[in-house]
């Protein structure tokens, strides 16, 4: 079988890195050449610039853009008759973009569904209720579960459930109180959370699905006896063994949850994740990855979320990432590497893209005064013809800058500095006129990347005072 053929449009500065990045990887399972598109930034390659300077016909089965290439991949694709795919940003991460038959990961697809409970659903109305479940349906929630309160009246419940489920939502009712959840099956509710084999009547009273936990805490048998009698009346069911906070048996429950599995080979299964996530001071990303590795690994389908600290106002959206992340890497018998970054939050794998080396060489190639910044392993570098500075700490290249009385350029440089600063010492990637990426702890406004970034903000004013200079291939500043 004939291997796939990539075509690779770059500049003219990117050009040499990117030849040598594709030729120290090897033998790949897909041929490759490189196109030279004539601008010296390939970011500023517009569409138009493409359809008139690409030879044809393309000899490629697929064309990959530079990751900040502002065309319209849909249009190019449309004129050349071939799929156009926008590549990631930084060369240094070719490797692990093309890593499946030069192929992007597919994050579309998962096999568990998130539970996300509002936890005082009785003391708030319920156009509030309704308003709170679209926004989490909008971070990965694929049901709204309604906490109730010990000892406190409910009376909106029913009119709550008929709500969400008129704006398309599925809901569960989550309480200690066999009432209520008699209640909320008779309602429409599509989940109950939970029965245990003593309240197991309450599942006749409609056909909201049961989660069915131990009667007693840590009673395996107790389960085995609900799940036993759900399926003698012949209903759906989803069980729980309940996951244990650390120090109160978590290394126990565990266990529990595999015993579980190991006893019904075949049932659905839920693992509430709140109490290691709320319960426990630690960013929760690399908790999520982890619970949701055992997940993955026991076919645990269901996950019950819950964020009531400040510290996990993340969690719907870092579990919707580790359950597709998790998903294409068991697809492919891999280690959950090379998927995805939305749960590298603090430090990134590959926190420099350039070397000091390649900054230099870069560095020596400039002929204007637009200042450059860049991060490697030895600080944050800034350069233009007339200077290179090399520092960890941003306020000991100020003695380099000269803007000339430019207020607001000095303004626009010493913030770029300082988030590079931060970049630095965190080991987060950094890029020049672009937010840090915290991944999904910190979401981004989405990019519009068929458009050219407009200018900065320091130069805004200058433009509205008077007509832009020409356009060069070069970044702003």
């Amino acid at each position: 079988m004939d291997k796939p053929r990539l075509l690779f449009l770059t500049g003219r500065l990117a050009h040499p890195r990117l030849e040598r990045m594709l030729t120290g990887m090897g033998e790949m399972d897909f041929d490759w050449r490189i196109a030279d598109i004539g601008v010296k930034v390939a970011a500023l390659a517009t569409g138009e610039i493409i359809e008139r300077r690409l030879e044809r016909p393309v000899e490629a089965d697929r064309v990959i853009l530079p990751g900040r290439c502002r065309a319209d991949l849909d249009r190019l694709a449309e004129s050349f008759g071939l799929p156009f795919v926008r590549g990631p940003d930084e060369i240094a991460d070719l490797p692990a973009f093309l890593g499946r038959k030069g192929e992007p990961p597919d994050l579309s697809r998962h096999d568990m569904r998130i539970f996300a409970e509002i936890v005082d659903a009785t003391a708030h109305p319920v156009e509030t209720i309704v308003a709170r479940a679209e926004r989490m349906r909008e971070e990965g929630a694929d049901v709204i579960d309604l906490g109730c309160l010990p000892d406190t009246p409910f009376p909106h419940l029913e009119d709550t459930i008929r709500a969400l489920k008129a704006a398309g939502h599925k809901v569960s009712v989550d309480s200690a109180n066999p009432d209520e959840l008699a209640r909320g099956t008779r309602a429409g509710a599509d989940y109950l959370l939970s029965l245990n084999e003593e309240t197991m009547w309450i599942a006749g009273e409609g056909d909201a699905v049961p989660i069915l936990v131990p009667a007693v805490p840590h009673d395996l048998d107790s389960l085995d006896r609900a799940i036993a009698e759900a399926e003698r009346m012949g209903i759906d069911f989803i069980a729980d063994s309940i996951l244990d906070p650390i120090h109160f048996g978590f290394t126990t429950s565990i266990v529990r949850y595999h015993e579980l599995r190991r006893r019904h080979p075949g049932i659905s299964i839920l693992m509430g994740t709140g109490n290691l996530t709320e319960l426990t001071d630690a960013d929760t990303s690399g908790i999520t990855a982890t619970l949701l590795g055992m997940c993955s690994e026991l076919r645990i389908d269901n996950l019950l979320i819950v964020h009531v600290s400040p510290h996990t106002r993340a969690t719907i959206a870092e579990h919707d990432a580790a359950r597709r992340m998790l998903f294409a890497a068991r697809e492919d018998n891999a280690l959950p590497r090379g998927y995805s970054d939305a749960l590298l939050q603090v430090h990134d794998v590959k926190p420099f893209p350039s070397t000091p080396d390649d900054i230099a060489e870069q560095a020596k190639t400039i002929k204007d005064r637009n200042y450059r910044i860049e991060t490697a392993e030895d600080g944050v570098h800034l350069y233009n013809r007339d200077t290179h500075a090399v520092a960890t700490d941003a306020f000991e290249i100020y003695p380099h800058i000269e803007v000339d009385g430019d207020v607001g350029h000095a303004f626009y440089l010493g913030a770029e500095l300082q988030k590079a600063e931060i970049a630095w010492r965190l080991g987060k990637r950094y890029a020049q006129d672009a937010p840090l990426d915290f991944g999904v702890g910190a979401p981004r406004d989405e990019e519009d990347r068929t458009r050219l970034e407009e200018a900065g903000h320091t130069l805004k004013s200058k433009k509205q005072r008077k007509a832009p200079a020409a356009e060069s291939d070069d970044t702003e500043r």
